[in-house]
């Protein structure tokens, strides 16, 4: 198995920054496939959660899922077992509100999202309008609509900056597949061949950006994911180690048609209780 230490990356928080004891294992971790699935709680997350906690480690839950906010998310997760503080969690409407605060303090946005994104963008200090926007911005949405999307390809095709929170073209539901911002975002660029920058997963920003949120290196932190393509390739470029487990999208079959590897490989998050200070030792 590879332990190597993680180099550091450009964005990284400098020495001064760090708030961990030297070689101690800060932990990010997606939310879907990995703490919860569907409506229920991924057996041993509570456990793993509770571990951090009394051990006082450094985590966020960075999740690409930009339709609610981080108390709505706390609610979610706490009304199936797990205990997560406000403040512990990222989603990519704080990563893009964030990105757009940092590249133009004050700016204005189009917005095809929900209360995840908006709020955001409007505790950033951002002016939501339709009018000559400096950015239209798509997040996720359970409720697409052609009038909205037709109004980011006019304002697109009339200059305003094309910004997505994350490029996954789908997710999961109990009948099958949904489209996700990414399919959105696909249609979009089709019709004004202009393509988006995509700010969360597996974009390194969103990492950074957490990484410096908990006061964490990436040398001393774990990168915990049931996605290949977002969450184990984000880990990867952005200098953690990379933990896979199978309770979500990604199977053992399918690692094998990546030209990346994560760290280790697990069945779930229960694998990780006990040993959240040592989680590479055989």
């Amino acid at each position: 198995m590879d332990t190597t230490p993680a180099t550091t990356q450009p964005g990284d928080p400098t020495p001064d920054a760090i708030t961990t004891e030297d070689g101690q294992w800060c932990y990010l971790m997606d939310m879907d496939g990995v703490l919860v699935y569907e409506d229920s709680i991924v057996p041993g997350a509570d456990e793993f959660i509770e571990e951090l906690k009394s051990n006082n480690t450094p985590f966020a839950v960075i999740t690409n899922n930009s339709i609610r906010t981080p108390r709505d998310l706390r609610a979610r997760m706490l009304a199936i077992g797990l205990d997560i503080p406000e403040e512990s969690i990222w989603t990519s409407g704080l990563a893009t509100a964030t990105f757009l605060s940092d590249q133009r303090p004050g700016g204005t946005a189009y917005t095809v999202g929900e209360s995840g994104l908006t709020s955001a963008l409007h505790e950033a200090g951002y002016i939501l309008t339709e009018s000559d926007p400096d950015y239209v911005v798509v997040g996720e949405t359970r409720m697409y609509s052609f009038e909205a999307i037709t109004k980011a390809i006019q304002l697109i095709a009339k200059g305003s900056r094309f910004i997505a929170t994350n490029p996954d073209a789908s997710g999961p539901s109990p009948n099958g597949p949904l489209p996700a911002t990414g399919s959105v975002c696909a249609l979009i660029s089709n019709a004004t061949e202009k393509d988006p920058y995509f700010v969360g997963k597996p974009n390194p920003l969103m990492m950074r950006t957490a990484l410096r949120k908990i006061g964490a290196h990436s040398g001393h932190t774990v990168m915990i994911g049931d996605r290949m393509d977002t969450d184990i390739i984000g880990g990867l470029e952005s200098g953690m180690k990379t933990v896979l487990v199978l309770t979500g999208i990604s199977t053992k079959e399918s690692i094998e048609t990546y030209p990346y590897r994560p760290t280790t490989v697990m069945n779930s998050i229960a694998g990780l209780v006990g040993r959240t200070q040592h989680p590479f030792d055989d």
